[in-house]
């Protein structure tokens, strides 16, 4: 066993002895891909979306030193044809690119990288007559002519460097010469049957092209047919669940909402299974090291990126164009830039049919409320904070109390949204009404009866609360509101959910910039 080459398969081993989603199925989609023109695999993802497992995994599978077949005899890639065909029959070099970062500071790290690999691949291989001026990739070169055997080669945080050196360094400059010359050399498809490199970021850019643009990319924008095996799906979650006695809606409530690809319905693996173990739905996310970096990004405001945070605090959706970021944490330089890395880091998520990004569920969204509170968006913060009470006011029918916290809300936030406009309105209240997620799933323009009502607060499970209908007005009068929602039959259609209802009517005036409230309640 090496420190680089042939690992063996423990790292795997011991992941299986803790509770494991069987996310196996991977192997057969990189099996399809090997010795063709796909084989250089740029898998990238968020942090804590299980990474490394996977690469330990393709480790265990493909590496020659070692037999594993028990540990994934019960798994889903024994029933796959091509099981039998390439499990160990690779020398596996596994590169972990933050054990060099966290050791080598200057310039020369990939040249600290190149010789540790050199120096172990020589002891490995000693009847291998090499040159005295030959790189890395010579050797291998020589190694597969003489041997007849190829090689698999794994870079886990793959751009662990980019994220250390800035674009322009030399270290950046040497590193993406070097992938060029391991993975980009005529010699490389004889070499290598396959390459996987993940990490956060995709394959940097240089201008307008991918620096290594042999390598076809699976990313949160882009997972192509790898999207099951980026989180967990909703059934492996409900499984999970059960068997931990675990209640699947709080851990829906907490940690789904990632649309990836064709997958609706994902959640963040790490976290789910922190709260499994803990028996406790928390923010685990703070332990991700990403906070400094969202609140910078936030905070440079491009082309009213303010807005657009405070829009998708409120539960609403952003358009945003993925395809001009190059890949490059350095090089932003719009707003476009910034929405893309926070969907690459896992703080919103990216619906690609509509090319719309939105925060994915409680659990970030905590933590961009944290990255708002850092840049010290005091109106934002004041409308989170007092929204506890509107929501005890409101449940309390106390419309003079609800009229003049939307009010304070609305007035405190006219730099930010347009004032004079219905859709703004409804911004701000949901905004306004944020503590209410806490046990209430919130729905805009929800079908009901006839007609679309607002607002809608539904109850979530084991809460002992009304289901509130919330209807706006502008320029007209709370009791119209009122009326509408029973003119339209709103409250047959939220029956279903709950049997108490709020039905709550709120009006501004754009003259006189007052609010007014009207309150009903239903049993």
């Amino acid at each position: 066993m090496g420190k680089y080459i042939n690992l063996g398969n423990n790292s795997f081993a011991s992941a299986l002895n803790g509770l494991y989603i069987d996310k196996s199925g991977l192997i057969g989609v990189i099996n399809s891909t090997l010795n063709s023109p796909r084989r250089f695999c740029c898998v990238t993802r968020s942090r804590r979306f299980g990474k490394s497992l996977a690469a330990w995994m393709l480790a265990a599978y493909y590496d020659c030193s070692c037999d594993s077949h028990e540990l994934f005899a019960n798994l889903e890639i024994a029933k796959d044809p091509t099981f039998e065909q390439h499990i160990n029959k690779y020398n596996v070099i596994y590169l972990d690119m933050t054990s060099f970062v966290t050791r080598f500071h200057d310039d020369d790290i990939v040249g600290q990288i190149e010789k540790a690999l050199k120096e172990e691949i020589l002891e490995i291989f000693p009847d291998v007559a090499v040159k005295e001026y030959d790189d890395l990739m010579d050797c291998l070169i020589r190694i597969t002519a003489a041997t007849k055997q190829q090689f698999f080669f794994i870079i886990d945080e793959w751009d662990a460097i980019c994220r250390e050196f800035p674009a322009g360094t030399t270290a950046m400059d040497k590193y993406v010469n070097w992938l060029r010359r391991m993975f980009k050399e005529i010699n490389a498809v004889n070499v290598f049957a396959g390459v996987y490199m993940t990490g956060i970021l995709p394959v940097k850019k240089y201008k307008t092209e991918s620096a290594l643009n042999n390598f076809w990319e699976y990313s949160m924008v882009e997972p192509r047919n790898m999207d099951r095996y980026f989180g967990f799906t909703k059934a492996e979650v409900k499984t999970l669940a059960k068997e931990m006695a675990m209640d699947f809606d709080e851990l829906e409530k907490w940690y789904d909402g990632y649309h990836i690809g064709d997958e609706l319905s994902m959640f963040n693996p790490n976290s789910v299974i922190q709260a499994v173990y803990s028996h406790r739905c928390r923010s685990y996310w703070a332990s991700t090291g990403a906070f400094d970096a969202v609140a910078s990004y936030i905070n440079m405001n491009y082309d009213g990126l303010r807005d657009d945070i405070v829009k998708m605090l409120a539960g609403g959706r952003c358009v945003v164009d993925t395809t001009g970021f190059k890949n490059d944490p350095a090089l932003i330089s719009s707003r476009d830039d910034v929405l893309t890395i926070l969907i690459h880091l896992g703080y919103l998520s990216y619906d690609w049919e509509k090319d719309e990004c939105y925060i994915p569920n409680r659990e970030v969204e905590g933590e961009m409320v944290n990255a708002v509170k850092a840049n010290n968006w005091q109106h934002v913060v004041t409308a989170v904070n007092q929204s506890r009470e509107l929501l005890q006011v409101t449940l309390e029918g106390d419309e003079e109390a609800v009229a003049r916290g939307i009010e304070a809300i609305h007035d405190d936030n006219t730099s930010i949204l347009s004032y004079n406009n219905e859709n703004s309105l409804a911004c701000v209240l949901s905004l306004a009404y944020y503590y209410a997620r806490n046990n209430y799933v919130m729905h805009r323009e929800l079908a009901t009866g006839k007609g679309f009502a607002d607002l809608v607060f539904i109850p979530r499970k084991n809460v002992d609360s009304p289901a509130i209908v919330v209807e706006l007005k502008y320029n007209r009068d709370a009791d119209a509101a009122i009326d509408q929602i029973k003119r339209k039959q709103y409250p047959s259609k939220v029956r279903e959910y709950a049997d108490r209802l709020l039905l709550v009517g709120i009006n501004y005036d754009r003259d006189t910039k007052q609010h007014t409230c009207r309150i009903e309640s239903l049993h």
